[in-house]
């Protein structure tokens, strides 16, 4: 199986040398890769800047959103299977400056603008038998945070939806569940990155 992985944080630039982006460190979208290769399936893995790469993988870079789905889409058709683990920003900048701004033009107000929706722009080329594997990071209630999970599994029209919580960011282990369009297939629990990604690996 053809197995197209995406990791990591994206960049959108405030000038040559500043950008905005998230907290995530690739550990997810990695060890989900890592497990795929293990299990015998030839992987792609789209990562963000300054993240080092499993072995066992073919490695393509992405900075900005633009730039991850461009990668995915050249590359979505010919997967058998995609599984969006990178931590696509939810904003850009309206107006990138030119150059480095200097320190003396502060303050300096900036404009963020929502980015697209990667994920969903590619459920229309989705075809038969071919798998997606989405993400949601959510906080609040469990009934709540489910409920939202479910609405994006519907949106972006994902086969399922791993959900977890804020504090997993960064962090070695993840309490998250698996949704699919049936309801919670992987229940909630406290799990290595690794074991997360062996039971998505299952799934596939």
């Amino acid at each position: 199986m053809k197995v197209l992985v995406t990791a990591g944080p994206t960049r959108e630039y405030i000038d040559s040398v500043r950008f905005i982006t998230n907290a995530s460190s690739g550990k997810m979208g990695c060890a989900v890769a890592s497990a795929a290769g293990s299990a015998g399936h030839q992987v792609t893995l789209l990562l963000a800047a300054g993240i080092d790469p499993p072995g066992g993988c073919d490695v393509a870079r992405f900075e900005s959103v633009d730039e991850l789905d461009a990668g995915l889409s050249s590359r979505f058709d010919e997967c058998d299977a995609l599984v969006m683990a990178a931590a696509v920003g939810d904003f850009t900048v309206s107006d990138r400056a030119d150059g480095k701004l200097p320190r003396g033009d502060m303050p300096v107000t900036v404009t963020l603008v929502p980015t697209k929706d990667v994920l969903a722009g590619l459920a229309s080329r989705k075809r038969p038998g071919q798998t997606i594997v989405a993400f949601a990071v959510e906080d609040g209630a469990q009934a709540d945070i489910e409920a939202r999970a479910r609405s994006k599994l519907s949106a972006k029209k994902a086969d399922y939806i791993v959900v977890n919580t804020p504090q997993a960011i960064s962090a070695e282990s993840s309490r998250a569940c698996i949704l699919s369009p049936d309801g919670v297939i992987v229940p909630w629990a406290e799990r290595t990155k690794t074991q997360l990604a062996q039971e998505i690996v299952g799934l596939l």
